[in-house]
């Protein structure tokens, strides 16, 4: 019961509204006994079996001196104005009493909304914020699908199943407990006899739901599966449509389907047990309770009297709906665990780039970067091996090699989007993990090969960020990135939106935003992963004019496939299979017999 423990300490920020949802549950129970209780001298008014009171007694804070009080009223009553005036006094106090117990459980009801809402608001600000910190290593081991399912769907079957639980667990044990204090009170003989049988029905409830959990975490895994396949398809909508793999993609996504389906329904059924199961036991129990309250009423030593018997079943039935409800409880809690479960190995996940406890603040770049005998792999496999080379302030380096030589593993280990196996990475001789993470990463401008925009502005996309960003300065930006034409000609300029991931624009539109936002950024070291590499001639020329801009006066690490593009660079580090093989300057390494970069020149050429 670990998740459950997690879920439970989300409640500590909320303990105050826990308090008063608690103290409203207990003046409902409170109440709604009392109106309970009146069926009794109802029913001895009823049957002529009321002994009339006539003293008051004196005053004392217990269960008996209310009662003796209550029957010297209702006695005053019968002796002034007759027993169906007394009737009439019973029923009105009947009506106040539970009048006074449904505000209370309104009021208990009230409180508990926003913590069943805070919980959930917390739990996704917990999952968000553990998804930015997580190593990008972790996401392309997990399908985004199933990630996404985790924070929607997962998130949400713990607000249904769990957190909305949580109120019939503060309240349903507080009357359940409140109605057996007035059984034994009532009839302690019979009220033990009726302890015996209730663990019997726990026993067989529990027996049903034992399987719950574990056939729920599988169908929330398959749900994840299922979004997963949906945003495959929605990703890849261009090729399943040119590829004629349609009814490929509709065959896969309907197994998965049918699959999940088959496992609701499993997990809908047993579900569904819960009700009339806990039902018919408390009903059975009724009856037992029935037959044997009703031999003591008429065996010869009787314990009881018909009344108290007809009120003790009374209160007795009112303990079947609570029953009936801490069951559901039961069951919906072990179903919502499943996804608690799927929601912890997110939040358990080791977040491998850690920051020092006192890191080294930074805040310009001075004179050099440096690998220094660097090593890397993914778990067993080799990418670089004994990586070394100086990079100087104000030099552009270019990496270049075959793809999987282990180029952009190289300039991910500059801003720690992945840590070095062995080694050290070094900036001005300090290495690169004593530094603050935030401090780090603001020297650093970088632009892909696959321009990253988001569903917003043209402003705001140049400007993610820097929260104190002027127009000016975007515009100024935009014009160096060769952009502030083409955005000028749509609708809203600036605040124009630029579609899901830019979808409105060209490719070459896209990545002269991506440069522009590197730009306005104007960070000392600029890193340029391929950023001309999937684009045509005519979008490649603006391009590389607004990267050559954007070059000016930085310390730039520059991968291309692309030879012709690196060619002016101040040094070319060419790599193989995660060694360097060959350093130089262009002309420098043409020259070399049978080299890897003449090679690689020589095939771009023809």
């Amino acid at each position: 019961m670990r998740s459950l423990s997690r879920i439970i300490r989300y409640l500590i920020p909320y303990k105050g509204l826990a308090f008063l949802s608690i103290l409203f549950v207990f003046l409902s129970a409170f109440f709604s006994l009392f109106s309970l209780a009146l069926v009794a001298p109802f029913l001895k008014v009823l049957f002529g079996e009321t002994d009339l009171v006539t003293q008051p007694g004196e005053f004392e804070l217990n269960a008996s001196a209310a009662i003796h009080y209550f029957n010297y009223i209702l006695s005053q009553i019968i002796i002034g104005r007759g027993k169906v005036h007394a009737l009439v006094f019973v029923g009105i106090m009947v009506l106040g009493t539970s009048l006074l117990k449904n505000v209370f459980l309104y009021y208990s009801k009230y409180f508990m909304i926003p913590i069943r809402t805070g919980i959930v608001k917390d739990l996704r600000n917990k999952i968000f914020k553990k998804v930015l910190v997580l190593p990008l290593g972790y996401f392309s081991e997990e399908r985004k699908g199933d990630i996404m399912s985790r924070m929607a769907q997962d998130v949400q079957e713990i607000e249904v199943s769990v957190v909305r639980s949580l109120e019939m667990v503060f309240r349903d044990p507080i009357l359940i407990i409140t109605y057996l204090a007035a059984l034994f009170y009532m009839s302690p003989k019979l009220s033990l006899f009726v302890m015996v049988l209730l663990p019997v029905s726990g026993i067989i409830i529990g027996r049903i739901g034992k399987t719950l959990r574990s056939t729920s975490l599988q169908g929330q895994k398959k749900l994840g599966l299922i979004m997963s396949v949906f945003e495959e398809t929605l990703g890849g909508l261009r090729i399943v449509k040119a590829f004629n793999a349609e009814e490929k993609m509709q065959s896969r996504f309907e197994s998965t389907n049918n699959l999940f389906t088959n496992l609701q329904e499993k997990i809908f059924r047993r579900q569904q047990l819960a009700s009339p199961v806990s039902e018919f036991l408390g009903i059975m129990v009724m009856v037992i309770v029935l037959w044997y309250g009703g031999a003591m009423v008429l065996g010869e030593n009787s314990t009881l009297t018909s009344s108290v018997l007809i009120t003790y079943l009374v209160v007795f039935s009112q303990i079947i709906n609570p029953a009936k409800s801490v069951t559901t409880a039961y069951y919906n809690i072990l179903k919502g665990l499943a996804s608690s479960d799927r929601i912890d190995q997110i939040l358990d996940a080791e977040v491998s780039i850690k920051e020092k406890d006192e890191p080294v603040l930074v805040s310009e770049f001075k004179h050099s970067i440096e690998y220094r005998h660097v090593n890397f792999q993914y778990e067993k496999d080799p990418v670089l091996q004994d990586i070394s080379f100086t990079i100087e302030k104000g030099k552009a380096i270019a990496l270049v090699g075959r793809s999987g030589s282990g180029k952009s593993t190289i300039v991910d280990l500059i801003p720690r989007f992945i840590d070095i196996t062995s080694g050290e990475v070094l900036i001005d001789g300090i290495n690169v993990k004593d530094f603050k993470l935030h401090d780090l990463r603001k020297l650093m401008g970088i632009v892909s090969q696959q321009s990253i925009l988001f569903n917003d502005t043209f402003f705001n996309n140049i400007a993610f960020g820097m929260n104190d960003a002027r127009e000016e300065d975007v515009i100024a930006a935009a014009k160096v990135a060769n952009a502030h034409d083409f955005i000028m000609e749509t609708a809203n300029g600036y605040y124009t939106n630029v579609g899901e991931a830019g979808s409105k624009m060209s490719g070459g539109q896209r990545q002269r935003i991506s440069i522009a936002r590197a730009v306005l950024k104007n960070p000392p070291i600029l890193i340029l992963d391929e950023a001309t590499s999937s684009l045509d001639t005519e979008s490649e020329r603006l391009v590389q004019e607004a990267i050559l801009n954007l070059m000016k006066n930085r310390t730039s690490i520059v991968i291309a496939h692309r030879l012709s593009t690196v060619k002016h660079s101040d040094l070319i580090i060419v790599l193989d299979e995660g060694r360097i093989v060959e350093v130089g300057k262009h002309d420098e390494l043409l020259e070399l017999k049978g080299g890897t970069y003449k090679k690689l020149h020589k095939l771009q050429m023809y």
